[in-house]
């Protein structure tokens, strides 16, 4: 794929990994739309990443499929096309199973897993059109559970699963998807405020390199399923 010019869609994109991945993509010359459910938060995202010819700041709840199909429709209206979607957004609540709370764990899956269908049902139909590519972002913990962690787990390991499976639907019409499990990564994600203490996690950049990589990669060869994690967890 020839990335200059093209059109991704990132959710979740006012911070951490889908910022991250917005900057990467735009230094190669396409045109990112982002989203979150702060209006606030994705016009001063937009505003820092770009002007508005290459950059477009959508306020949209993955939770709600209306959101995600309003979004879509921005982003064609505004470029006529949609070949890259990052489904993004997460949200990860920790607790032991019998003290967690019921509104955490709904919401969990409402963001975490009811999200990135939402935002494949949303563009599915621009993403059959341009042939594109679409992703999702897991995690490590989408294979590896863990004690407090029964409600993130179950989504993440569904974020895997739904992946796959559309994988498998999507690719009879040139689709490519693939789904991306990092593990600890500098973000803001459940309160951490990034800074030198975070230098041995993976960085947004990275993962921004690696959906740059899978990008460019040749069309025949599709990595689905991808693994990456911090190669020194013992500098922590």
């Amino acid at each position: 794929m020839n990335l200059k010019g093209k059109v991704a869609y990132i959710t979740g994109g006012t911070k951490g990994i889908g910022y991250g991945v917005a900057q990467s993509l735009l230094q190669l010359g396409m045109k990112v739309a982002i989203s979150g459910r702060s209006i606030e938060g994705v016009s001063q995202a937009a505003k820092s990443l770009g002007d508005e010819t290459t950059v477009l700041g959508i306020p949209s709840d993955v939770s709600k499929l209306t959101d995600e199909v309003n979004a879509v429709q921005v982003v064609l209206e505004k470029w006529g096309q949609l070949d890259f979607v990052l489904a993004n957004a997460g949200v990860g609540h920790f607790a032991p199973v019998d003290e967690m709370d019921e509104s955490e764990w709904h919401q969990m899956i409402n963001v975490n897993l009811n999200g990135v269908f939402h935002t494949l049902k949303a563009s599915v139909e621009a993403l059959k059109k341009s042939e594109g590519y679409y992703m999702t972002l897991a995690s490590l913990a989408g294979t590896n559970f863990f004690a407090q962690g029964a409600g993130y787990n179950a989504t993440k390991f569904g974020v895997v699963g739904f992946t796959q499976a559309a994988m498998l639907d999507l690719r009879k019409y040139n689709i490519k998807v693939t789904t991306i499990m990092p593990g600890s990564v500098a973000t803001h994600f459940n309160g951490n405020e990034p800074s030198t203490k975070d230098s041995w996690k993976i960085q947004a950049e990275d993962i921004g390199k690696l959906v740059v990589d899978l990008l460019l990669m040749n069309p025949r060869t599709l990595p689905s399923k991808i693994e990456v994690r911090p190669t020194r967890p013992d500098l922590k």
